[in-house]
């Protein structure tokens, strides 16, 4: 630690850095600033500085506001879009009371706390996820730049230069990318961030959506992360690879196995199955996070009608898209890299709440020997509601209320994310859902206003 606090430190005085801002992330996962100089930074290294956490939301009363933010010298990076003139870097920050106690309503605090779980288990929890995201000419004019799909070769500069310019970023400032390429919908894409520990991981995803949005920025157009921007097409998603590791070995694989699965592995998916969605107001915490998830659930028929392959079906499969959690088969001579690939988050998710979440229902699975059930092997769109209930095969919650009165119930979800947390995180969705439903929307006025 002494170590990187003095790298911290000389590489501000040679880089010049006039900035260095103090990042940290508030319940729902909006991303939270405040700049130091340099003269502050050796202070702030040791002491953390003190900031109103009544302002935060999530955080703490009026009558008890000071907070101590305490940057971790292993996050710093130089940001790159700053330019040379003043230049700035960046630290995330661990949220503590003045008496130097870890603040339970710390996202980041939440996460390492479950990781600390399953390190006394012997595991070390990785993620990888996919973020999809999509490009428009504005805010305030949400047109795609394009109307390509899957995988197309865009002739349009100003797309190839905003992924590259991204990726370039990304790498800058220390976050590898695995893939990029344009998805399904329009103007919608996809970057795969490469895998890592569970907390880098949460860092990299905070950081990663703003690269992008800054980036698009930079560029003239607008970068969102919206589930579902656009009524008519594909839902963005965040499909996270998981893995647990027992020191340098994975401990999902099994090589005497048919599907390449060990016992812990097994159990991890069966508990991210039976839990998720207990799990799922944390991972889809948005209204909108259901016009993704809800809209391929038709009542009465097959689905989807125009559900656009969203994952809502509890079952597990191998390579069958259609299952909300899927083991990707390995490629020949890399067998010993099984994980697996759950598939309902949303790239809007708080991942240092999604991934504690998702960890302790795999590691609840792990404990209590939760029996895996038989491998999905038909395309559950396609099914009828009767043949998914005789598979023994549930949905997802369809509405943010639904997910919240199943997180509510859920002790799992209590004890994974602490006290302070979990009753915050309800009241907000409440709140959001009354919100919601007092509103008249478009489509209201459109289909009743000159009928009723």
């Amino acid at each position: 630690m002494e170590r990187q606090l003095d790298y911290v430190l000389r590489t501000v005085e040679e880089r010049g850095v006039r900035f260095v801002r103090l990042w940290f992330t508030d319940v729902v996962g909006s991303l939270k600033s405040f700049a130091i100089t340099p003269a502050e930074l050796e202070v702030a290294l040791e002491e953390g500085m003190t900031f109103d956490g009544s302002a935060i939301e999530g955080y703490t009363r009026v009558q008890e506001s000071d907070m101590l933010a305490l940057p971790d010298p292993n996050t710093f990076e130089i940001v790159p879009w700053r330019g040379d003139d003043a230049p700035a870097a960046r630290i995330f920050c661990d949220i503590q009371h003045l008496d130097g106690e870890p603040f339970d309503g710390d996202p980041r605090f939440v996460l390492k706390r479950n990781l600390e779980r399953a390190r006394e288990k012997g595991f070390t929890f990785y993620a990888g996820p996919e973020m999809e995201f999509y490009y428009f000419e504005s805010a305030e004019n949400p047109v795609p730049l394009d109307r390509a799909s899957y995988f197309d070769l865009t002739q349009l500069d100003m797309v190839s230069e905003l992924r590259k310019q991204t990726i370039i970023t990304l790498e800058a400032m220390g976050i590898p990318v695995e893939y990029s390429f344009h998805e399904l919908g329009p103007s919608q894409h996809e970057i795969d961030l490469r895998y890592t520990d569970a907390l880098t991981m949460a860092d990299n995803v905070m950081t990663f959506r703003l690269v992008v949005k800054e980036v698009a920025q930079d560029l003239g157009v607008y970068a969102t992360f919206m589930p579902k921007p656009i009524p008519d097409a594909f839902g963005s998603g965040m499909h996270t690879h998981l893995s647990l590791f027992e020191g340098d070995v994975n401990a999902f694989h099994d090589p005497g196995d048919e599907h390449g699965l060990s016992k812990v592995g097994k159990c991890f998916i069966a508990g991210l199955l039976r839990h998720a969605s207990e799990i799922t107001a944390v991972t889809n915490q948005w209204v909108n996070s259901y016009k993704r998830l809800g809209m391929a659930q038709v009542p009465g028929g097959p689905a989807p009608i125009v559900g656009y392959e969203a994952p809502v079906y509890v079952c597990w499969a191998r390579n069958n898209r259609s299952a909300l959690v899927r083991v990707p088969i390995a490629k020949k001579g890399k067998e010993s890299s099984t994980r697996i690939e759950f598939r309902s988050p949303d790239p809007a998710c708080n991942p240092y709440l999604a991934f504690s979440v998702m960890l302790a229902a795999g590691l609840k699975g792990v404990e209590e020997g939760y029996e895996l059930p038989p491998e999905a092997t038909n395309n559950i769109f396609e099914m009828t509601p009767e043949e998914r209930a005789a598979e023994g095969i549930g949905a997802l919650p369809s509405s943010l209320a639904d997910a919240v009165d199943r997180l509510e119930r859920s002790e799992l979800v209590a004890e994974a994310l602490g006290e302070h947390v979990f009753e915050h995180f309800i009241r907000n969705k409440r709140r959001e859902w009354v919100e919601y439903k007092a509103q008249v929307t478009p489509w209201e006025l459109d289909r009743y206003l000159g009928s009723l």
